[in-house]
């Protein structure tokens, strides 16, 4: 039988390792399609991307059954543009910018649930911009759309909000321009007629517990197949470690079930994968959504494998197909996992960064545990793409194990072993991270 043909848009080596550990991968034929630099690094043109992946397909000389890809923005934007053209499936490009522009996704929030920040929009283009009416510091601003919280920043007086509001006026078009394109591909609604993509959001901070939850739509109907913890730094907004399962109680998490399906239902999505981020305040029992994406998250991807048994790329295979994913609990070969990040929080150039065949061997010596590095040797910190407004990402850290005392051990042997070195000695592991 001859291999299904599917192309993965800014498929890269770590990805392609998971995507290989997926059922019935045998069967799958993985191609690339567009690089990660064409598609990340510097501002990115809609139009010349759908242009070099047109060039692509057409001249391949098979069948095309799927066009996938796990990345934000213009990867979630591009999959339904050429499934549109190429007859493979996808959701909407509606209810993927629904999700992505992060104004008209509170707005699509606020007709389901209640369980959302109070928001509203800042005024760039004003002399003197201020917090909508009704909102309070503290505060987030951010764009309509970003990278990986680039250009998120929480403030806390009426001078960090002009800091802010500054430079979001001076980096907010990078990415906003290309996100207009996309924007003039849709039918609007009066509610976003003249809003664009160059717009900015205040939002409410928000307090208590991170969690993430995953699911799918498969002919209409929701799946959720997994709860997961966020933990921060110490007094910090970066992520220490994702956790897979949630600790959360049973009745919380049967309330993220129902407003997350509530959520996805407004939106309009079918045939893809989700995944929703929220706060849970323990105190006052109070959900709020932070933020709806359309796509499942590819930095999961090893927990729910080494939990599960498979990765969550297997739903997004399936639907992509015209499957319904057959979802396994706990087939796996550990009871929890976590992705770790090892941060710097001083920019800083890094020396010593070990090749490939030293990394595998860590990864050998140390059962249940994958390495993926984020700078090359030599690299200053701050040329880094894709970094949130706080700190650096020195390293990804993934650890199975079946007590979270396991998986805080197998991170920090990982952190000694790599031996990485920076010229200024920034430290990369803050004391404290055994909260």
């Amino acid at each position: 039988m001859s291999k299904q043909n599917i192309f993965v848009i800014g498929l890269n080596d770590g990805n392609l390792r998971t995507l290989e550990a997926v059922p019935n991968a045998g069967q799958f034929h993985f191609l690339p399609l567009l690089t990660m630099d064409e598609l990340q690094v510097g501002e990115v043109s809609v139009p010349a991307l759908l242009e070099k992946a047109h060039s692509v397909l057409d001249a391949f000389d098979g069948t095309i059954d799927a066009i996938v890809g796990y990345w934000d923005f213009p990867v979630s934007t591009l999959v339904p543009l050429l499934a549109a053209r190429y007859g493979t499936r996808s959701t909407s490009l509606e209810s993927v910018v629904k999700c992505e522009h992060k104004y008209w996704s509170r707005l699509e929030q606020q007709k389901a649930v209640k369980e959302h920040p109070r928001f509203g929009r800042v005024d760039l283009s004003a002399s003197d911009p201020h917090p909508p009416a009704g909102m309070e510091y503290p505060m987030w601003l951010k764009p309509a759309l970003s990278y990986s919280s680039e250009l998120a920043f929480g403030v806390k007086d009426e001078e960090a909000f002009g800091a802010a509001v500054a430079e979001i006026r001076h980096g907010i078009g990078r990415v906003g321009r290309p996100f207009d394109y996309i924007l003039d591909q849709l039918e609007l609604p009066p509610e976003m007629e003249g809003v664009g993509g160059q717009v900015c959001l205040a939002e409410q901070s928000l307090t208590g517990l991170q969690v993430a939850v995953e699911g799918y739509v498969h002919d209409g109907e929701v799946t959720l197949y997994g709860v997961l913890d966020s933990i921060n730094y110490p007094d910090s907004p970066s992520f220490l470690r994702h956790q897979y399962p949630s600790a959360l109680p049973a009745s919380v998490v049967r309330r993220l079930h129902d407003v997350s399906a509530r959520v996805i239902g407004q939106i309009g999505m079918n045939c893809a994968t989700f995944s929703i981020e929220y706060f849970y305040d323990p105190g006052g029992d109070e959900l709020n959504v932070l933020e709806v994406n359309p796509r499942h998250s590819q930095s999961h991807a090893e927990l729910f494998e080494y939990v599960d048994g498979v990765p969550n790329h297997h739903h997004m295979i399936c639907l992509a197909l015209g499957k319904n994913p057959d979802v396994p609990r706990g087939a796996g070969s550990y009871a929890m996992a976590a992705k770790w990040y090892y941060r710097s929080f001083a920019d800083d150039v890094v020396r010593g960064v070990p090749d490939q065949e030293a990394v595998r061997r860590i990864e050998r010596e140390i059962p249940g545990v994958r390495v993926d590095l984020v700078p090359a040797e030599g690299q200053q910190l701050s040329r880094m793409a894709e970094q949130d407004s706080y700190s650096f990402e020195v390293a990804h850290i993934f650890t199975g194990g079946d007590r979270e005392e396991e998986l805080r051990e197998k991170f920090d042997r990982c952190v000694a072993s790599l031996n990485l070195a920076f010229d200024g000695a920034a430290p990369c592991v803050p004391e404290g991270t055994e909260a």
